[in-house]
């Protein structure tokens, strides 16, 4: 039997080591089946060892729980990561749905703000300024861009720590309310699912069958039915490829080029 309460508890050399792979080594694992899945287990291994114990049945349930599919800006990833281990360090094992709850509920609204404030806000406004003044021979605009960069790295640092504190109140002072929490985040992470397949899978259909003198606009039908009807059925039929015996991701993917192509050459369908 599991042994799912740990007594480790988190250092500052912890921490310290979490941030410098978080800094240097978090997307080194980058893949298009699971994305940063390697890379976050790869942040917190270590600390799954001291958690869990070496080559123990809970390391080996946790590390399969971590290399799901995860993707999120690696500005506020070690958001998630402070309370993962807040909750992991207090409820083991247990906190396995809690922990796979809020990972889903939260990396699609951590990605769209952190890659909108620090992948694109903050590199324009300090870029744009750091030019100008080199183009008119300032070096001064070199340091600028130096010290917003130094100051993200720093707000990155910080982020774990205040997290874990938060992670540790919520489990302790919040526990009965743990399972609504993860309900929570779960329609949290399907409605953002839902946005995504409404606005980033942008395909229509372009071929125009006439029956006679009758056209027949088949987009303009599905529309008139449910708009965004199309990317919704291409979206449900690559869930029922992955529901199928040794699917992969990755096979999943070539199926979908495959079928767009041919169908795209053939006229039928055609990106918006």
């Amino acid at each position: 039997m599991m042994n799912s309460k740990p007594t480790y508890k988190l250092t500052d050399k912890d921490f310290n080591q979490i941030n410098r792979r978080s800094l240097f080594g978090f997307q080194l694992g980058w893949n298009y089946e699971r994305m940063q899945n390697t890379g976050y287990l790869f942040l917190i291994l270590p600390q799954l060892r001291k958690i869990y114990g070496d080559n123990t049945p809970e390391l080996q349930e946790m590390m399969k729980t971590h290399v799901q599919f995860f993707n999120t800006s690696n500005f506020f990833n070690t958001i998630i990561t402070g309370i993962d281990l807040a909750i992991e360090e207090n409820e083991g094992v247990e906190g396995k749905d809690t922990v796979t709850g809020l990972k889903v509920g939260l990396m699609g609204p951590f990605a769209a703000i952190g890659d909108s404030i620090f992948a694109a806000l903050i590199p324009t406004i300090f870029g744009a300024l750091a030019a100008s003044m080199a183009s008119q021979g300032n070096p001064v605009g070199v340091f600028i861009w130096i010290a917003a960069q130094i100051a993200i790295c720093f707000f990155r640092w910080k982020q774990l720590r205040f997290a874990y504190d938060k992670g540790v109140t919520l489990v302790t002072d919040m526990r009965d309310r743990l399972n609504a929490l993860t309900d929570a985040a779960t329609v949290l992470g399907v409605f953002m699912v839902g946005a995504l397949v409404a606005t980033m899978v942008n395909v229509k259909f372009v071929w125009v069958p006439q029956i006679g003198k009758v056209t027949m606009d088949i987009q303009n039908n599905l529309d008139m039915i449910i708009p965004k009807l199309l990317p919704a059925l291409i979206v449900g039929f690559v869930y029922w490829l992955l529901g199928k015996k040794k699917m992969t991701s990755t096979k999943a993917i070539l199926i979908v080029l495959v079928l767009s192509v041919i169908l795209g050459g053939v006229g039928v369908l055609a990106k918006i």
